[in-house]
């Protein structure tokens, strides 16, 4: 019983850190793929650090200009989408390598990290529908 509780407190700690951390996981992805690339091309380390800035800084924008100018809601939902789905994977992730040493139950430690990957997934909505409404509101 114990180590559920445990497990329970140390989830809701990792879900709050992630909370903190969500809109990141989409520009962190991109910036080590552009990276990867453009050392696999033949660029130098600085040029490959370079890249993967230059690519997580147009992800962002990307889906800031999109959540500014678009009037339609279905665009609006694929653009966070986008963003949500790489920190829900990053959330159940976080969540379950947690959870997984301390719940001997297969079942309980999906769920938990099923949870926790909503949990993230819609933090990361709520955060950059924010994000993109403030940044063009006068």
């Amino acid at each position: 019983m114990t180590l559920i509780l445990l497990a329970i407190l140390l989830t809701i700690v990792a879900c709050v850190i992630a909370y903190h951390l969500a809109i990141w996981a989409l520009p962190v992805m991109v910036a080590i793929t552009a990276a990867q690339y453009a050392w696999t091309a033949g660029a130098s380390v600085l040029m490959s650090g370079f890249a993967a800035i230059g690519a997580a800084l147009l992800s962002i924008a990307l889906v800031i200009v999109v959540l500014g100018f678009a009037k339609n809601p279905v665009l609006r939902v694929i653009a966070l989408t986008g963003f949500a789905v790489p920190a829900m994977i990053a959330g159940y992730a976080l969540v379950h390598d947690i959870t997984k040493n301390l719940i001997d139950s297969g079942v309980a430690v999906n769920l938990l990290g099923e949870i926790g990957g909503l949990v993230i997934g819609i933090s990361a909505i709520a955060q950059l529908n924010a994000l993109g409404e403030s940044v063009f509101s006068y």
